[in-house]
């Protein structure tokens, strides 16, 4: 693929972010993308004032701008929802027998809470906190929206149980999964992540190009999803079996 975007850009920002975490986050979290096929009507998991938290708090994660939409319009809420709902949010994917102590960053996930409790737990003390002072996150200025974020990530500050610094890591792994995972899980909407990054998504193979190099890649990125699409990969897999 031939990739002539500038190298401080947005787009350049996230395919290296993207490609930085993917190896850790999402290869870690994989049996996260098993609750939600598509075709199924997703369970709703998080409450109003939850949901509108994670609204604002994905957006300054992965903030939109003048090309490309933000996690926010990208659906990566809906995405954090269904797996919330599903088995990997409520702790069936993961041992959770005690006793708990803080492990390595490569033992995963080492806490008491379910996925879905760390999550609930973390979010409403953060609103009860902001309620007690007669405000909201939501509320606040993108600039003082950043800061908070940035303090979270810092760390030391007590979710109800669970440290900030925890919270953040997971609400940041979900959110880049979110944007970057195949749009049957919720997120992606429209494959903006991958049409960010030039990635193709679920082609079966590129047996045409093989022999070519230093080309751009115009077709457009397809889904798991897009199953009856004669390139799709569960397509062709069908007709081999057929």
């Amino acid at each position: 693929m031939n990739d002539k975007t500038p190298p401080n850009s947005r787009r350049s920002f996230l395919k290296g972010t993207f490609v930085g975490i993917s190896a850790v986050t999402l290869g870690s979290q994989v049996p996260a993308l098993a609750n939600a096929g598509a075709g199924k009507k997703a369970e709703r998991f998080f409450a109003e004032p939850e949901d509108s938290f994670l609204e604002f708090a994905v957006d300054r994660i992965i903030p939109p701008d003048e090309r490309w939409p933000g996690a926010r319009e990208a659906g990566v809420v809906e995405y954090i929802d269904r797996q919330m709902a599903g088995p990997w949010g409520r702790g069936e994917l993961v041992y959770r027998h005690g006793p708990f102590y803080g492990g390595t960053a490569a033992q995963g996930y080492q806490f008491e809470y379910t996925p879905a409790e760390l999550f609930r737990r973390s979010i409403n003390a953060i609103n009860n906190q902001f309620a007690a002072q007669g405000t909201s996150f939501n509320a606040l200025s993108d600039t003082d929206k950043d800061a908070y974020l940035a303090k979270l990530e810092k760390g030391g500050i007590d979710l109800d149980g669970v440290d900030s610094a925890v919270f953040f890591d997971q609400l940041l792994g979900m959110t880049v999964q979110g944007f970057f995972a195949d749009p049957m899980y919720g997120g992606n909407r429209n494959m903006a992540g991958w049409r960010m990054i030039g990635f193709p998504g679920a082609y079966a193979d590129y047996y045409d190009l093989v022999d070519k190099h230093g080309i751009e890649f115009k077709r457009e990125p397809l889904s798991i999803a897009d199953r009856d699409h004669p390139d799709s990969s569960l397509h062709k897999m069908k007709m081999r079996r057929a």
